[in-house]
């Protein structure tokens, strides 16, 4: 059985996901709220994001070889994170699968996947 990482088209589609999610981020209206809980550059985090994802979709743990446990929602504990947030960040993911054209029973299992982790990093009362 193949990997997300495999079946989403490995190293090089992963690129072009962070790429794109961060595109999105700095283009769109609609991402503004997270967009800001960013630094101005966002060189490091699309570093950071592209090594998370590679391992968290069953491809090579680089960030884990350099980070260490990536401690998620204790590295978010800084940035005020809330259902409003959660949904930018999820509908800035959603949008970028879906220009990338990924097929669309993996963009399902995807955001099922997104969703929990996403959920899981709120941080803030409505």
């Amino acid at each position: 059985m193949q990997t997300h990482y495999e079946r989403i088209g490995g190293e090089e589609v992963v690129h072009k996901l962070v790429d794109r999610f961060y595109d999105l981020m700095d283009l769109q209206q609609d991402f503004q709220g997270i967009r800001e809980l960013h630094a101005k550059s966002l060189k490091a985090s699309r570093e950071k994001l592209f090594m998370f994802l590679s391992g968290w979709l069953g491809g090579p743990q680089l960030y884990v070889e350099k980070y260490g446990h990536p401690r998620l929602r204790q590295r978010h504990l800084p940035f005020a994170i809330g259902d409003t947030e959660r949904d930018q960040w999820m509908n800035c993911m959603i949008q970028a699968m879906q220009d990338l054209g990924l097929e669309e029973g993996l963009r399902e299992e995807l955001k099922g996947a997104f969703w929990k982790t996403a959920d899981f990093m709120r941080n803030k009362e409505v």
